[in-house]
């Protein structure tokens, strides 16, 4: 016995169809269904795009038809008066030199949920855009930390270009605070400030170019520097009101703008660090219900990975990034995407999978564009990578 009469049926509005297409396709209802997988998509590069400031703050690259991209640094080369008869011939140095630098894409970084198609009928509220949100952030998060990671790795490194005589300017590590061995003096305002200067005059001295250069501190430190505003004026006179307290490079100290994020190295952890101070926790006590991801060790991302992102324990004094966009590249070889499963497999299983997807690689480019700040030791930390 027939359960559907087709000479009964329903004239349907469509309201997920494309220009009201309501053409069925492998009976899985793809057009009619075609607008909620779009909208679906947006809200995941909603939450990518909110939560990761890195990427833009460097060099960025779309890496097609290979596994990695190569970046040139010409060096420089001198000058001299000529002398009346002389032929000229081209420096005798062989200058300027020039090397290389690779990026290769890491593997697929994926988030994914399965999401039961009954649970979606019995929620009050979107599921899955509320999924593809999280999963956005989830992404975003990862894509930051890497920079990050790399951008330290910077500041440690001298230049790849060495040839005798001309060599170029490396990276640059300064130390908050000149005495004692104590981690609180990440978060002294005064003592910030004056690191800011030294990174500022620091990255002046080795011709670092004053477009694009930016400092990423943790929430705590940021907001540790906008209670300076009434006493030192580091405040752009150009904002207003709420501005002051949105962390989106309002701040700016010796010309380098100021962002907050909680995916920087902050000793050893992921932008911050509770417990008793010592040389190794700044000292801010835990205010209690933090949850797993706040305060996340940072782990190894040492040969776990194509590009080389550090083992842990050679973040355990750092405590802020000052840096020109130069400083690290990035290469995407597949962007932030979103798929879902359909067809059979969602007959299957009654549900879809959503997955979010991107392939990347960072590391750094030019050490003389990266400043890293610690505190907590007299050694600044060692270079890895």
């Amino acid at each position: 016995m027939a359960h559907q009469n087709s000479a009964l049926a329903a004239s349907l509005t469509g309201p997920g169809a494309s220009n009201g297409d309501l053409t069925t396709v492998a009976d899985d209802g793809s057009k009619r269904r075609a607008l909620y997988l779009k909208l679906f998509s947006g809200e995941m590069f909603k939450g990518f795009q909110r939560n990761t400031i890195a990427r833009d703050l460097v060099t960025k690259r779309t890496l097609k038809n290979g596994k990695s991209l190569q970046f040139i640094y010409t060096g420089r080369t001198t000058a001299e008066f000529h002398t009346p008869g002389n032929s000229i011939l081209g420096n005798g140095d062989s200058a300027p030199p020039v090397a290389e630098k690779t990026i290769t894409c890491d593997d697929l970084l994926i988030s994914s949920a399965f999401v039961y198609e009954l649970d979606e009928t019995l929620a009050h509220y979107d599921l899955r855009g509320e999924i593809s949100k999280k999963i956005g952030y989830a992404l975003a998060e990862n894509y930051d930390r890497k920079i990050f990671r790399a951008i330290s790795k910077a500041a440690r490194k001298a230049s790849p270009i060495t040839k005798t005589n001309f060599v170029e300017p490396g990276g640059t590590q300064i130390r908050v605070g000149s005495t004692g061995t104590n981690a609180s003096d990440a978060y002294d305002a005064d003592l910030l400030v004056a690191a800011f200067y030294d990174a500022a005059a620091a990255l002046d001295e080795k011709g670092v170019s004053t477009d694009g250069r930016v400092g990423v501190l943790n929430p705590r430190q940021y907001y540790e520097l906008i209670q300076k505003v009434g006493d030192s004026g580091l405040i752009n006179r150009d904002e207003q009101g709420s501005a002051r307290q949105s962390g989106q490079g309002i701040v700016e100290i010796a010309g380098i703008k100021i962002y907050k994020s909680m995916n920087i190295p902050f000793f050893a952890k992921f932008g911050t660090a509770y417990g008793a101070a010592s040389a190794t926790v700044p000292g801010v006590t835990d205010p209690g219900n933090s949850g797993s991801f706040v305060g996340e060790a940072m782990g190894d991302d040492h040969n776990t990975t194509v590009n080389d992102y550090g083992q842990a324990t050679k973040f355990t004094n750092s405590c802020g990034l000052i840096f020109q966009k130069e400083a690290a590249g990035v290469v995407e070889a597949i962007g932030p995407q979103v798929q879902v499963t359909s067809g059979d497999v969602s007959v299957i299983y009654q549900g879809d999978v959503i997955l979010g997807r991107l392939a990347m690689g960072a590391d750094y480019l030019n050490p003389a564009a990266a400043v890293e700040l610690y505190a907590g030791t007299a050694t600044a930390p060692a270079a890895f990578g």
